[in-house]
């Protein structure tokens, strides 16, 4: 397998991932509406849903957004590069 192929399979699973967890999480939120616990309940609750849902998914929606590295540490920026900023 290339390394282009290895990288799309990775992306594939990441999203895979990403498409289960979200499924699971509108599924704990639909059980958690339909329960009877009152409002402070399902506000706590909620918002605890809420946080392990932005800490599962961000990691692996920013990997995926993430720039792919095109030349290795210490490799000498191309000529086309723009030269970094002077203080």
């Amino acid at each position: 397998m290339s390394r282009e192929d290895q990288r799309q399979a990775v992306r594939q699973l990441r999203e895979g991932l990403i498409a289960q967890l979200e499924q699971l999480y509108a599924a704990s939120f639909e059980t958690l509406a339909s329960q009877n616990l009152g409002e402070g309940g399902v506000a706590r609750l909620t918002q605890l849903l809420l946080r392990s849902r932005e800490a599962a998914i961000t990691p692996l929606q920013e990997e995926i957004e993430a720039p792919l590295i095109t030349r290795a540490p210490g490799q000498a920026p191309s000529p086309t590069a723009e030269p970094p900023a002077q203080p």
